[in-house]
């Protein structure tokens, strides 16, 4: 069986060389069981993520189909999925806040470019050489902030004015609201989370995430428990995909949209160049980084224009659509067309779905997401330690870029110590 080393550096798609190889009926039925297995896991997982992103549900479910579709079909893995990410959550709604919808998708499209051009110009394989203990820095912090986000839906809670975004200001806001919270959210938000924690333990091969949300949508729509919905917040999801539009720009958005540009365009691909190695390391098989970065690029740039948010390689859905038996990237295009199904015919009962049980899909995200027992390993080691915490420091109390680049320099200043050491 090729691995693909040999032509590691082509910008040819996964999906020409597994139909060069021969492409049967056995390889497409198991690719259909993966696609829709994925598909029932990124259902609530799109949505959640796109309500902690600060934009309507449909949003995530855009993403999942337009984004998932063309990062399978174009992508240099063949079991890579494509769709909204949780590790983007803060930065989605950072934009979101300061420069509108609009300025979302001006942002998503030109990190789209950017990704387009890294990988064109073959910088793909640098990307992979950012230091591991500021990989595990900046994933955790990300972990942390997300859950920051998520404790107003997870507790129903009742803010006097915006919730702040910088994570001290927001916890403290939060903790003057800690009295408003409600009992109705707290059950189907805490129950979610631990339902679903309960059926990945028991019982891996169910949809945990699925299970939770609908029986947390039955109970707070057949209980009449007062709390938030879908519904209540965004009135519903649309029946359809939106006709593609591209947004107002103009050279003075580009410039001012450009510094989170590049945000999203160095998460974009670190993000799936990892899922992307982590696929790698249970299929045998080996990615091409750069037609992976390519393919990312473009699916961000039509994400935006069907208003999606961003897209990357996503590790969970990836490793899912793995384990459930995918043979080829058409698993991950045919888990896109069952999203887009799902989503017409499902849209009016979406409304019911209690934003608590989404924060609750969101809390199993961020423990999954921290890499914990590496995190304390890497402590271990002063060095490791030394960038570990200048990224996840700065990752919460700043942002991502600067986190990573602190961790970068930090990193940078130490092997420049150790090389004078060594010759002394």
């Amino acid at each position: 069986m090729p691995d693909g080393t040999a032509t590691a550096h082509l910008f040819r798609p996964k999906l020409l060389t597994t139909f060069g190889e021969g492409y049967g009926a056995e390889a497409f039925r198991k690719d259909l069981v993966a696609a829709l297995t994925v598909a029932i896991v990124a259902l609530p997982l799109s949505m959640a993520i796109a309500v902690a992103s600060g934009v309507s549900p449909e949003r995530g479910l855009y993403t999942a189909i337009v984004g998932g579709f063309l990062v399978s079909a174009l992508g240099g893995s063949r079991y890579q999925i494509g769709g909204p990410a949780g590790a983007f959550i803060v930065l989605v709604a950072a934009t979101t806040a300061k420069f509108g919808l609009n300025g979302l998708f001006v942002t998503v499209m030109l990190s789209g470019v950017m990704l387009t051009l890294l990988g064109l110009s073959r910088l793909g394989s640098l990307i992979r050489h950012i230091p591991h203990p500021v990989t595990v820095g900046f994933t955790c912090g990300i972990a942390v902030t997300i859950f920051a986000g998520e404790i107003r839906d997870l507790f129903g809670l009742r803010l006097a004015g915006a919730e702040p975004g910088p994570l001290v200001p927001k916890l403290s806001a939060l903790a003057a609201a800690a009295g408003s919270a409600t009992s109705a959210a707290v059950a189907l938000g805490l129950g979610s989370a631990a339902l679903i924690f309960l059926v990945r333990r028991y019982r891996p091969a169910w949809p945990g995430m699925l299970i939770a949300v609908v029986l947390a949508s039955a109970l707070a729509a057949g209980l009449h428990w007062p709390a938030e919905t879908i519904g209540s917040r965004f009135g519903g999801i649309p029946h359809s995909l939106p006709a593609p539009r591209l947004p107002n720009m103009s050279l003075a958005l580009i410039l001012q949209v450009f510094p989170a540009a590049i945000s999203f365009t160095l998460l974009g691909g670190v993000e799936s160049l990892l899922s992307a190695k982590v696929a790698d390391g249970m299929s045998g098989r080996k990615h091409r980084s750069n037609m992976e970065l390519v393919a990312q690029g473009v699916a961000n740039v039509a994400s935006a224009v069907f208003g999606g948010i961003s897209v990357t390689g996503t590790i969970a859905r990836t490793a899912t659509n793995i384990r459930a038996g995918a043979r080829s990237p058409v698993a991950g295009m045919l888990h896109a067309l069952f999203v887009l199904v799902f989503m017409l015919a499902a849209a009016p009962l979406a409304r019911f779905i209690p934003l608590s049980a989404l924060a609750g899909v969101l809390l199993v995200v961020c423990w999954n997401m921290a890499e914990k027992a590496e995190f304390v390993r890497l402590l271990r080691d002063w060095r490791a330690a030394a960038v570990l915490l200048a990224t996840f420091g700065v990752t919460l109390l700043k942002d991502l870029t600067f986190g990573i680049l602190m961790g970068c320099l930090v990193a940078v200043a130490l092997a420049a110590l150790r090389r004078v050491q060594s010759r002394d």
